[in-house]
């Protein structure tokens, strides 16, 4: 009887030290306005400026450009407000905070996945206030707007975790910065959400079909306008193995970080 009491409390612990990185990530996040109206203000520049002052120039069969292009700014808005979120790794290793966290009775896994759901909850937010929008922006959703979610989640679920990866790394703000921004933009402008990806040069094709954002933008692109390039259970499945790999890898670097 003593062995499963102290197994359940084991788990009542893991379970206790998830809930309060998760919520603590939650509070962090609702203190910082200026990142809620930032996530409405760039999103929307971009849709506007770019795509009224390309969309002039572009035509995209019979869809407005920026019409076709506002899965791919959803997708942009979960791309760096995923990947920047692995800024706070750092900042909490320079506050001391990640080093009481890891020397508390939770495994560094339990760690990671409180940080991970924290952040594809400050993300979703982001991303839920452009979905919203969408159709007083003429956008409508072509299947099940759950399903839609069902993407969102999974995609942060990747997204988030290369951020915290690459967070565990580094020891400063700038380098963060540096190698955020080396990772994030290629991801956006390598994904087809600004552009069709039918007709590229065999190398940029190349790259595009190995960017696991290339899929979650041909996803929401298919569920809001009903155009797939490679269709939805392929999209589904390339989204999941990428969120599994990286969960993977993000827990191996959280283990194996000094701090």
């Amino acid at each position: 009887m003593a062995k499963d009491y102290d197994g359940g409390g084991e788990k009542m612990s893991e379970l206790s030290g998830l809930y309060a990185l998760w919520n603590r990530e939650f509070k962090v996040y609702l203190r910082e306005r200026s990142r809620i109206v930032s996530a409405v203000i760039s999103p929307l520049l971009w849709l506007f400026v770019f795509g009224v002052g390309l969309g002039s120039e572009v035509n995209v069969g019979n869809l407005n450009y920026q019409t076709y292009i506002y899965p791919g700014i959803i997708a942009m808005t979960m791309i760096f407000s995923s990947i920047f979120y692995g800024a706070n790794v750092v900042w909490d290793k320079r506050l001391d905070f990640l080093k009481e966290v890891l020397v508390a009775p939770i495994r560094r896994s339990t760690a990671f996945f409180g940080k991970v759901l924290g952040g594809v909850t400050d993300s979703l937010i982001q991303a839920s206030i452009i979905v919203v929008l969408a159709p007083l922006l003429g956008v409508s959703y072509a299947l099940s707007f759950a399903i839609v979610y069902i993407i969102l989640f999974i995609m942060l679920i990747g997204l988030v975790s290369v951020g915290l990866i690459i967070g565990s790394w580094m020891e400063s703000p700038e380098g963060f910065s540096m190698l955020g921004s080396f990772v994030t933009f290629p991801l956006f402008f390598l994904s087809g959400a600004l552009f069709p990806i039918g007709n590229l040069p065999a190398w940029l094709s190349a790259i595009t079909v190995v960017n696991p954002v290339t899929y979650g933008v041909d996803a929401l692109r298919g569920l809001m306008l009903g155009t797939y390039h490679f269709g939805l259970i392929i999209d589904f499945v390339v989204l999941v193995i990428f969120a599994g790999a990286v969960m993977i890898l993000g827990t191996l670097s959280f283990r194996r970080m000094k701090i």
